[in-house]
């Protein structure tokens, strides 16, 4: 552990989920290219979009709707929906299409548990302190085994912006009736989490499961109050009540 700046009272934890607690892209790509598969093979009219023309749809999307940017589940519907009326698939048939491409995906998403030692974590800080999560993703935390831990827990949308903005941050703090001050927020990336993190009023640890953590590395406008190198570490730091 690197101590930065001091830390006072911890009365609760947020986590980031993707690349905090485990290592994202890995279940992504599968995710995507299980996806592309199943369209393939349940709705081949779809063969007729290119991947550059998915991206260009994707890309059309955010400009016309750039608050989609704030919910990939809703963002991904629509780049689908309009995929597959531009292949000419009937109207009246691309809604359950596209309810059943997004059911799938989300399943494959989060097709995964979390280590053993990671839930063991969070299971004894969650007798502690209330343990919330913070995430710009969509995991769904009971497939993967761990929303029994969480107090609370918030996924970004068009209402809650994605970190770095601060509705999430301030949304936790609000539910779990505990001034900002007193959060410490864990998380990988040094601009969404960190300085979203400290502009909101929390505290925060650095930790990166899927790369070495060099700062040199990072594209960072401002330090963690600590830098973690494994996460039993916040054991440490917060006291039995």
């Amino acid at each position: 552990m690197i101590v930065f700046k001091p830390l006072s009272h911890i009365r609760a934890i947020s986590f980031d989920l993707d690349d905090t607690l485990y290592d994202n892209m890995p279940y992504i790509y599968e995710a995507q290219r299980a996806l592309n598969e199943y369209i393939l093979e349940n709705y081949p009219i779809a063969a007729a979009i290119t991947p550059a023309k998915w991206q260009e749809i994707r890309f059309a999307t955010l400009a016309e709707q750039p608050e989609l940017a704030n919910d990939l589940g809703l963002l991904r519907t629509t780049v689908i929906t309009k995929a597959f009326l531009l292949a000419g698939m009937p109207s009246h048939l691309v809604s359950k299409a596209v309810t059943n491409c997004f059911d799938f995906f989300y399943f494959k998403r989060s097709d995964f548990e979390v280590a053993k030692s990671v839930r063991k974590v969070l299971k004894k800080l969650s007798k502690r302190v209330p343990i919330a999560a913070i995430t710009n993703g969509n995991v769904d935390l009971k497939a993967i085994g761990i929303e029994k831990y969480f107090s609370c827990i918030i996924h970004a949308s068009p209402t809650h912006p994605m970190k770095p903005d601060p509705a999430m941050f301030d949304h936790v703090s609000a539910t779990l009736k505990i001034p900002s001050k007193n959060i410490l927020h864990v998380g990988d990336d040094l601009d969404k989490d960190i300085k979203g993190a400290v502009d909101a009023g929390y505290q925060t640890a650095w930790l990166a499961v899927n790369r070495p953590m060099h700062l040199r590395n990072e594209n960072a406008s401002m330090l963690p109050h600590i830098q973690l190198s494994e996460l039993k570490q916040l054991t440490k730091l917060v006291k039995k009540r």
